[in-house]
């Protein structure tokens, strides 16, 4: 097996041959087809629920080459597939035993596992596909959005709704003033406590304590959290609805949702951000709420204010008001972005398919020039596309290439959830995103990171 920065150095620079191989010949072609072939070496953490599709389709683009779990039925089924894969359930002892032989990994842990598993794969100059969100904590967003950056690996967060022709289609209309300044900016889930356990229902931990199943790791689940007994209220897929463990329904869906006005309007940082919910308490997340994002002008840009809508409040769904649709149904999942001339509104959880409203006002509308590359992607394949776009910019030694790059994510990311920051201070924040502090209120930076367990740091 070829070591592996060997391999690193070969697969980029012949990707590099292939943009100019049509001119130089046909030995240049030949060795751009051998780059289309030499396979990158991944290594998947996280392979069960999410993660159980995110394997197969890096199995698509690479070599799987190590498989990582804390569930030795998540381990098992998929190493069925996979079975040249090593098999681990720590993905620090993967790191130690198999680093040489990697170019990249997927983390698809629950979110409290990303940074800690995605910042030692980065730090090893691996390149990197993160679920989303991309990390538990603000403090963590940003620092793997520098360390990746420092060590120049490729990236993407997932997001596969970035990597649909829609989305990437709504992002040059807004970038081209087709709805003219955009000033404000709404976004709504039907997720809060609908797929997983929250308060109301839960609002404190089991009393029960059974004994942990054979199949499950507990240790290496718990990983960087706080030491709490096994319960199967956290594990599988409800853990999204505890503090220690998940980010809600803000983290679990307001980076597909807010990702395309996002991208397209350049918010960066925001300046204050204020949220209204219903009771907070220390274990699960609430109800509901509606948090108020404010970024200031970027250039010639205005200052937008996003707004964020979850969960059932007075019996109702919490939504944007109706007479901001215009006439159109209030879909599950969406996003309105409204401007001065009319509104981009998507009823796709990620942005992938937009009407411009009122529809009369831009009948015979006409898309403008595109300016951001086409996947050929759609639903059926678009989680798929995104893999085989981060794959490409890995070979190509090009970490702007894959458009929700960890530059980019870790900007979202970062924004979404001081959310629930300001849902713990119980007060409006103001932020200063060059110093990475809460300027208003002091008490509220300890909600930006937390303490590690032992062994576990970043």
């Amino acid at each position: 097996m070829m070591p592996a920065r060997n391999r690193r150095e070969f697969l980029k620079s012949t990707a590099a041959i292939g943009v100019g191989a049509w001119i130089a010949g046909p030995d240049l072609a030949a060795a751009a087809q051998r780059s289309a072939n030499e396979q990158i070496n991944i290594a998947c953490i996280g392979v069960g629920g999410k993660g159980s599709s995110d394997t197969d389709h890096a199995g698509n683009h690479g070599n799987i080459v190590a498989l990582c779990d804390i569930d030795d039925n998540h381990l098992g089924a998929k190493a069925a597939k996979f079975p040249q894969a090593r098999k681990f359930n720590d993905f620090r002892k993967m790191f130690d035993d198999l680093s040489k032989q990697i170019d990249a990994v997927t983390v698809s842990t629950p979110d409290h596992t990303h940074a800690a598993a995605s910042m030692q794969a980065i730090k090893l100059g691996k390149h990197v596909y993160t679920q989303k969100p991309l990390t538990f904590s603000v403090y963590e967003a940003r620092a793997l959005r520098e360390e990746a950056k420092k060590r120049g690996v490729c990236t993407q967060m997932g997001t596969q709704g970035g990597s649909l022709d829609g989305f990437r289609s709504a992002v040059e209309v807004l970038r081209a003033g087709a709805i003219g300044a955009v000033r404000e900016v709404h976004v709504w889930t039907d997720r809060c406590g609908r797929f997983w356990k929250q308060a109301p229902d839960v609002v404190a931990r089991p009393i029960d304590k059974p004994a942990v199943p054979a199949h499950v790791h507990w240790n290496e689940f718990l990983g960087p959290a706080p030491e709490r007994p096994y319960s199967p209220l956290y594990h599988p897929f409800a853990w999204r609805g505890w503090r220690d463990f998940g980010t809600g329904a803000l983290g679990d869906m307001a980076c597909h949702l807010a990702n395309m006005p996002f991208y397209a309007l350049n918010l960066g940082y925001p300046s204050s951000i204020t949220a209204e919910n219903s009771a907070v308490n220390p274990e699960t997340f609430q109800q509901w709420a509606t948090i108020r994002y404010e970024f200031p002008a970027r250039g010639n840009l205005a200052p937008v204010s996003l707004v964020w809508w979850e969960g059932i409040r007075n019996g109702q769904r919490n939504l944007p008001p109706a007479d901001l649709f215009l006439g159109q149904p209030q879909p599950e999942n969406g996003i309105l972005c409204i401007g001065e001339k009319g509104t981009l509104f998507t009823t796709h959880a990620q942005g992938g398919d937009y009407k411009l409203l009122p529809g009369d006002k831009f009948e015979g509308f006409k898309a403008p020039e595109k300016t951001l590359p086409r996947l050929g992607s759609t639903d059926a394949n678009s989680d798929d596309s995104q893999k085989k776009e981060w794959i490409a910019a890995c070979k190509a030694g090009k970490p702007d290439a894959a458009l929700c790059n960890f530059e980019h994510a870790g900007l979202l990311t970062e924004a979404v959830l001081l959310g629930n920051v300001a849902i713990l201070a119980g007060k409006k924040i103001e932020w200063d995103g060059a110093a990475m502090k809460v300027t208003n209120l002091p008490a509220a930076n300890q909600y930006l990171h937390r303490e590690y367990r032992k062994g576990w740091t970043l």
